[in-house]
């Protein structure tokens, strides 16, 4: 993938906090998450994308794939993804970028990373199941879409823990590679759309928690390799945390183990029917912008 490579109707009339505080979520039901139902974003995992059309706010999900994610926080605090281009952007699949070539072919000078196509899931990795269409139990870990073994499961293994991996939904951020599954560098995508292929094959590591609309707005390519003439970039990444206090955004998304989730949940389950699927749940999100 380096070198080539919904929406429930549910929503909530969400309280206004701070008075700046921006609220993002899609239109439809009638519920307001009450104060204890938001979960704050650690500012250490929330990964702030400033790009050309627009800001992308990212929660990290070092329990899904640690290696990957201390690896985004080192290069966006070295300012190493400053200026870089979304090289590679195919409508209804997915944007990609990270690379100082703009080709698809460079990275960064550190090492290659080993695939962290799944992990082991505990108790307490907070998942909460989200019953729906698909393999295996399915549900939600933050705001992450997985597909897991059941709790059961636990035990009778060893750590107590079962296997888990993410779900390429929209919104969910993957990391690049070539051929060789132990390939990933500093290139990663972003999912416009639902692609389930990719599950298990590629090293998922985070999710977009805002700005969803500005990765669809992004400039997309008309060629069959995906290459775009003329791309969007990204103007400043860095991790919320190493931002000065006067330029730090806070984001907090509902909490998938609150009642007003179940309630948001069953919505969107109605609402789609048979159908119904994991990918099909957008987390309202309270943003407030740095002062």
């Amino acid at each position: 993938m380096r070198k080539a490579i919904i929406a429930a109707t549910v929503a909530a009339l969400l309280a206004a906090g701070a008075a700046q505080a921006q609220t993002q979520a899609p239109a439809a039901a009638q519920t307001a998450p009450a104060a204890s139902d938001w979960r704050a974003i650690a500012p250490e995992n929330l990964l702030v994308i400033d790009t050309s059309k627009g800001r992308v706010l990212v929660e990290l999900i070092p329990v899904a794939a640690p290696n990957h994610a201390e690896r985004i926080r080192t290069l966006a605090n070295q300012g190493f993804y400053d200026g870089l281009k979304f090289h590679r952007v195919i409508p209804d699949f997915m944007a990609q970028t990270g690379d100082p070539k703009g080709t698809g072919e460079g990275g960064s000078e550190l090492p290659d990373l080993k695939a962290e196509f799944s992990f082991r899931r505990g108790r307490d990795a907070g998942f909460v199941a989200v019953p729906s269409v698909g393999a295996g139990v399915r549900g939600l870990v933050g705001d992450l879409p997985v597909q897991t073994q059941p709790d059961a499961q636990m035990m009778v293994t060893a750590d107590f823990k079962v296997d888990a991996h993410g779900l390429f939904c929209p919104g969910v951020l993957g990391m690049a590679r070539s051929g060789s599954p132990d390939s990933a560098n500093s290139q990663f995508f972003l999912m416009r759309q639902a692609y389930p292929a990719l599950d298990k094959r590629y090293t998922v590591w985070g999710r977009v928690v805002s700005g969803l609309d500005v990765v669809r707005s992004l400039k997309a390519s008309d060629t069959p390799d995906g290459l775009v003439q003329g791309p969007d970039q990204m103007t400043r990444v860095r991790v919320a945390s190493d931002l000065p206090a006067a330029e730090r955004p806070t984001a907090a998304v509902l909490n998938t183990n609150s009642a007003t989730f179940q309630t948001l949940a069953q919505q969107a389950r109605q609402a789609r029917g048979a159908d119904f699927s994991v990918c099909d749940i957008e987390l309202p999100v309270r943003v407030t912008p740095a002062a």
